[in-house]
């Protein structure tokens, strides 16, 4: 088919939305390896850690009882109660689960649903950068104006208030929280999230909160969630997912928690893209969630003892920095004492030290002059990268 042919067919709101710039090099890596290369690869955010048996047993316990039909458009009736019983044990939020939490195909279908029932041609939304891709894309394919706002290194990349009320505008009707951030790592601080909070009030926005790396904070840091502060549950998106924090990137269940008018309209979105999340997995969801928590101290382990290591190697090589983050399982390093841009260094590391990290500027202007290391990837491989883009790095 003739480009030219596919250009007349294609919508024109697709132009808006770029591919994913991890999936490239992810990609461009798979080519390296298909050649035979030992590529270290550092691109994904995918736990490598095997989902924990317990989990992977109440799936297999549901399909062999046949629990392979639709569920309500909510969820079944189990695991939205194990959310409910969550958020108000872990996050000072109460929510009935009738009506008022709803489980989603991941994060991601999460975040597209609730952003297709609130955001109409010529809304703005606020948006913290660099950020996950998802969160320009999206909300652009809908024809709002996607206002950025910076995360800088020197702040450890929380979210400033006075950036956030300079780009508010009459058009406001959203802003997005991702908090710990990808890819940054960064936590926003409590007095920051507490201020915020206030101008959300002030200006009647909604707001998304991505708690999807809740658990995994480090050096004491703890999660705090905005939709407890005083008056922000009735305009808080609550998004999580069982991805990260038990190792199910692939089973794709995610939920949402709001009021409940607001959740009624998030749900006409979902019921015509998904009609409900796949049914047996729900249930490897609700195991993850009742079940010992172990993994999860287990993991968020590991993955401290991961960070502390890379920290120290990047901040160990001449061109190469970064600050200690306090979330996630991200590393942003800065280099621009390099001389490259984002997508040069990002070549140059896959080529000459055969290690596949994600150019900053996949995840918005604001992002050039780093690139993201996921130190998800085991400690073996981890230690092999660091060593081979040490000596690369003399090379420049």
């Amino acid at each position: 088919m003739s480009t030219e042919r596919q250009n007349r067919w294609e919508a024109e709101k697709m132009q808006t939305m770029p591919f994913s710039g991890i999936r490239k090099v992810s990609e461009a890596a798979a080519k390296l390896k298909a050649k035979g290369t030992d590529v270290v690869e550092m691109t994904m955010g995918r736990p490598d850690f095997d989902t924990p048996e317990h989990i992977k047993e109440a799936a297999v316990k549901a399909l062999k009882e046949g629990k392979v039909h639709y569920t309500s458009n909510y969820g079944i009736p189990e695991l939205r109660e194990a959310i409910a019983e969550k958020m108000k044990r872990h996050n000072g939020l109460e929510y009935d689960p009738d009506g008022e939490i709803m489980v989603t195909v991941g994060a991601a279908e999460a975040i597209f649903a609730t952003m297709s029932s609130f955001l109409d041609p010529g809304d703005e939304i606020i948006i913290p950068a660099p950020v996950w891709v998802n969160y320009v894309a999206v909300p652009a394919s809908f024809g709002a104006k996607v206002v950025t706002v910076p995360l800088r290194e020197e702040n450890e990349f929380s979210l400033d208030a006075r950036d956030v009320e300079k780009a508010v505008s009459e058009k406001t009707k959203m802003i997005v929280l991702v908090t710990p951030g990808n890819p940054t790592g960064g936590v926003i601080k409590e007095k920051d999230l507490k201020e915020i909070a206030e101008l959300a009030k002030k200006h009647d926005l909604l707001v998304i909160a991505d708690e999807v790396y809740e658990y995994l904070v480090y050096d004491g840091e703890r999660h705090v969630s905005i939709g407890k502060l005083e008056g922000m549950k009735e305009r808080t998106i609550v998004v999580n997912s069982v991805s990260k924090t038990y190792s199910m990137t692939g089973w794709r269940i995610g939920w949402i928690c709001a009021d409940r008018p607001l959740m009624l309209s998030i749900l006409r979105a979902h019921q015509y893209m998904v009609a409900c999340a796949v049914s047996f997995a729900q249930y490897g969801a609700w195991a993850a969630l009742k079940g010992p928590q172990d993994c999860v101290r287990e993991m968020t382990e590991e993955f401290d003892r991961r960070r502390k290591y890379i920290v120290s190697a990047v901040n160990s090589m001449d061109k190469m920095s970064c600050i200690t983050p306090k979330g996630a399982f991200y590393v942003f390093a800065n280099i621009k004492k390099t001389g490259l841009t984002s997508e040069e260094a990002s070549r140059f590391l896959l080529d000459e030290a055969h290690v596949a990290a994600v150019p900053g500027s996949a995840f918005g202007k604001e992002g050039e002059g780093f690139v993201r290391f996921a130190y998800s990837t085991s400690m073996e491989e981890i230690k092999k990268a660091m060593e081979r883009i040490d000596k690369a790095l003399r090379k420049l």
